[in-house]
Formats: structure tokens, C-alpha cells, sequence
């Protein structure tokens, strides 16, 4: 058999390799690896930390006031005293208070007065003086050093709750003792205020505090 014609074998190669080249190109294609998506990462929210609510700071309670505790007058005298109370009750039985005012100012008070609660009364009942058959003889002269005698509200100011006794004048550097009869009317020991003014104006001790003082009656 004669051989093929050169030209014809030229044409015949160039298709083979055109074939090869193509399925080299299509395999390339197949096996070819996708180049990788870049994946999105989620950013986490951040953690909301609970804000733990403010402390309240309790408020302080007021302390109560003791029984047969007085309030001080409105207005304050700035003139200075001494105040001193001495009980001289039986444990069981009646007595007085021994009260002592003396005057360090240098101008006269026109009535020094004495006050206390009135609701003592239902244990200790006091008074300027003590009934008497002589106090209330017919004819008798009636000598009394208190000005006034008063459970409040009174005419001139006094406070309701409160009694209230004058004992007159106060001269500059003089000394007032005032017995003060106390009758007992129930058992026990008992504390009570007791005020020095001068008409409704709470006088000054010595120390610059007002003219109070409580009282312990066994």
C-alpha cells in the first residue's frame, strides 16, 4: 500500500494534537480547585453587665422623747442661772422637791416660774403647798409666795400639758429655795423635766444650755 501524501499527514498530526490540546484543557477545567470564599465571621455581641441598682442609706430614726419631757419655749432669756432640784419623797409616800434658783444676772426677772408636765400628776401630783387645817381656818391670813398657779393652756401662754408655778421676783445675785410638796399617788420610780423661765421665756444656766433639768424621783 503506497504511503499517504506528506500534506496528508501533516493535517492528520495537527488535528491529533488540536484533540490532545483540547482534552489536556478541558481536564484542567475538571480538575481545577475553586479558590476558597472568604467566609464571614459573626463579631459577637457584647455581654451587657447589669449595673447592680444604688444602696440606699437608711434614714436615722429620731429617738423619741423620754416621757414627761417638755418642749422648749419658743423665745429664750439669755440671763444666767443656777438650777438645782433636790427629791425628798419616801419611796412609798409623799415629800417635796427642793428647788434652788440663783440669779448671775445683773438685772432683776419679775417672776421666775417653774413647769413641768401635768401628766405627772398620775404618779406624783405637786403643788405650791399642802392643804392645812390652818391654811383654811376662817379668818386666816392668807400668805402665799407663789404668783401663779397654772395648768395650761393658760391666759398668759402657758402651754396645754404643762403646769406652771410663779414664785414671784428674782433679783440680781439672789438665791430662791421653793419647796415643792409632792403627794405620791402610784408606787415606782419616776423621771420628769423640769424648766426655770422667766414669764414665758426659758432662762440660761451657767453652761449656756436652757434652764432644764431631769428630774429622778425614786
Amino acid at each position: 500500500m503506497a504511503d499517504a501524501h506528506p500534506s496528508a499527514r501533516s493535517g492528520l498530526s495537527r488535528a491529533v494534537a488540536t484533540l490532545l490540546l483540547a482534552a489536556g484543557l478541558l481536564g484542567a477545567c475538571s480538575t481545577a480547585t475553586p479558590s476558597p470564599i472568604a467566609s464571614l465571621s459573626a463579631t459577637p455581641s457584647p455581654t451587657l453587665t447589669p449595673t447592680a441598682a444604688p444602696t440606699q442609706t437608711p434614714r436615722a430614726t429620731p429617738t423619741p422623747e423620754p416621757a414627761l419631757s417638755l418642749d422648749l419655749p419658743a423665745e429664750q432669756d439669755d440671763r444666767q442661772v443656777t438650777l438645782t432640784v433636790e427629791p425628798a419623797v419616801a419611796a412609798d409616800g409623799d415629800g417635796e422637791l427642793i428647788v434652788t434658783v440663783t440669779s448671775l444676772a445683773d438685772t432683776r426677772v419679775d417672776e421666775l416660774v417653774l413647769r413641768w408636765s401635768t401628766e405627772l400628776e398620775a404618779t406624783l401630783f405637786l403643788a405650791p403647798f399642802r392643804p392645812s387645817e390652818q391654811r383654811l381656818a376662817p379668818g386666816a391670813p392668807l400668805v402665799q409666795p407663789w404668783t401663779k398657779w397654772v395648768i395650761g393652756p393658760g391666759e398668759r401662754g402657758e402651754p396645754a400639758g404643762t403646769t406652771s408655778v410663779g414664785w414671784g421676783p428674782l433679783l440680781p445675785g439672789a438665791t430662791l429655795t421653793i419647796p415643792i410638796q409632792v403627794t405620791r399617788r402610784a408606787a415606782g420610780p419616776i423621771s420628769f423635766d423640769l424648766q426655770a423661765l422667766s414669764d414665758e421665756a426659758i432662762l440660761t444656766l451657767d453652761s449656756g444650755e436652757p434652764a432644764e433639768l431631769r428630774i429622778s424621783v425614786p
